[in-house]
């Protein structure tokens, strides 16, 4: 488009959906030119229309969007990603800055923010949800951890990714019980009890690819 910007719509939601693309409908200058329920059917879409942004919700079933962001920026590399999520945890906001995305927005905030990290993602500039943003600066730097197993380390990584215990069993071929205590194994090593907690410690040791 010479002077509008498209965008493909990924939400695994109808309801949410066709909300999110009214509030987009509102602006000439916005197209909306696919909507997608999960993130394979993202991709095919992406491959076909190269949009200018990508909305992308973060819990869709299926792979984890956060894992697939580096797939989705080769497919389609100019490409500019807006996260819409529940997600609240400050690390999932800076996992998806580190992996590329230029605009976080919660989804209680979409109606008042949505449309303008759009047009900031769209110009390559940067939005994240103003009360997330003060938290990520507010955070300080995590001290060096503790060694962990390879096999804890594997675990780990698929936590920050977004994975389930049982995704994760599937994935190492071992049973749930046995990642359950992985998980606990890692939480007394590293001093943690929350899942952003877990996926912060995965962030500082460079378990997720950029």
């Amino acid at each position: 488009m010479a002077a509008g910007v498209s965008i493909v719509l990924a939400d695994d939601h109808t309801v949410v959906r066709r909300a999110l693309r009214m509030l987009l409908d509102e602006e000439s200058d916005f197209e909306v030119v696919a909507e997608a329920g999960d993130v394979d059917e993202t991709i095919r879409y992406l491959r076909g229309h190269k949009p200018d942004v990508l909305i992308l919700d973060l819990n869709m079933p299926g792979r984890p969007s956060l894992e697939a962001i580096p797939k989705i920026r080769e497919v389609s590399p100019e490409t500019r990603i807006v996260v819409l999520t529940m997600q609240k945890e400050p690390a999932f906001a800076r996992q998806a800055l580190q992996l590329g995305v230029l605009g976080y927005v919660l989804k209680e905030a979409a109606d008042d923010e949505l449309v303008q990290a759009v047009r900031k993602a769209a110009a390559g500039r940067t939005y994240l949800q103003p009360a997330l943003g003060a938290q990520l600066a507010a955070e300080p730097e995590k001290p060096a951890v503790p060694d962990l197993s390879e096999r804890e380390t594997d675990v780990l990584r698929l936590i920050a990714l977004g994975h389930t215990n049982t995704e994760i069993a599937e994935q190492l071929y071992i049973s749930v019980r046995t990642v359950e205590t992985h998980r606990a194994h890692i939480q007394q090593k590293l001093g943690v009890s929350t899942r952003a907690e877990l996926v912060r410690s995965a962030l500082s040791r460079g378990l997720v690819e950029t």
